[in-house]
């Protein structure tokens, strides 16, 4: 298979994902940021078959003419742009860095972002809660990118999110799903709701994983930017997500205790294969 050829998705045609009344091809959503170069990137978002690419508003406005030739290449890859308020600490900035994204790219989606610590990068749950009510207030479709705890999940529901984006692990830490019991219980919990697992994932396997609990996408970047081969390993997540995804369509088995025999003998006939031959 040509690297940035990828094989059709299994589920695509009967399991559409849908944000905000927009379907969506991918349950895959891939980042923009920290390839070597814009072409590989634009390689590896093809390979994915991804169908949303998130782009940090700040970055891309701080390279001047450099961003210019970056938007145009986002844009010429025809795809679902999700811009975000990557780097903002307050609510009041993510409010104002929104309303310029929704200007830039014409679109009102958004990827909310208010994050609370340097170290751990984890989201300051009131401030975004705060954000994500003036944003939904002012017509924005947003996308919060959130923790696990369920209340914030409420208030974010209630102020109008028709999605919920829970962390893995930090931002850029490969650790995976650090909580994946919490992760279930938001599942569980949240059983209308699309879920997206947004951050820390670092292999393939993480990303199935995430996909067999029934989440419904996973956005990730640095695991695939940062990889000796970019484009080979878009194509080995977006793999993964397939894999995970119909496995959790098809019924996971239930986890036992104890071992079950798959080839039981009690209650099964026995059949006459002959008598041994004499000596």
């Amino acid at each position: 298979m040509n690297q940035i050829d990828k094989a059709p998705s299994a589920t695509a045609a009967a399991d559409d994902l849908v944000f905000y009344g927009e379907a969506v091809s991918s349950r895959m959503l891939l980042g923009t940021a920290l390839y070597p170069s814009p072409q590989i990137m634009s390689d590896a978002v093809k390979a994915s078959g991804c169908g949303i690419v998130t782009v940090s508003l700040r970055r891309e406005s701080a390279r001047g003419k450099v961003g210019e030739r970056f938007l145009e290449l986002i844009t010429a890859l025809g795809v679902h742009v999700l811009p975000n308020t990557a780097g903002c600490r307050t609510a009041k900035e993510a409010i104002a860095t929104a309303q310029m994204a929704r200007e830039l790219f014409d679109t009102p989606w958004i990827k909310l972002e208010v994050i609370a610590n340097d170290d751990t990068l984890q989201p300051d749950l009131f401030g975004l809660v705060e954000a994500a009510e003036a944003l939904n207030k002012d017509g924005f479709k947003v996308f919060p990118y959130t923790t696990e705890d369920l209340g914030a999940a409420e208030r974010l529901v209630a102020s109008g999110c028709d999605v919920l984006m829970p962390w893995g692990a930090p931002i850029g830490s490969g650790r995976g799903l650090a909580n994946p019991y919490a992760l279930k219980t938001m599942r569980n919990y949240f059983p209308g709701i699309p879920l997206v697992v947004d951050a820390g994932i670092g292999a393939p396997s993480h990303a199935a994983r995430a996909m067999e609990m029934g989440y419904d996408a996973v956005l990730l970047n640095t695991a695939v930017a940062r990889a000796a081969d970019p484009i080979a390993m878009a194509i080995a997540f977006a793999a993964a997500i397939d894999a995970g995804r119909l496995a959790y369509r098809s019924g996971l088995m239930i986890e036992r205790d104890m071992a079950a025999p798959s080839t039981p003998v009690a209650g099964t006939p026995f059949f006459d294969l002959g008598a041994p031959p004499k000596s």
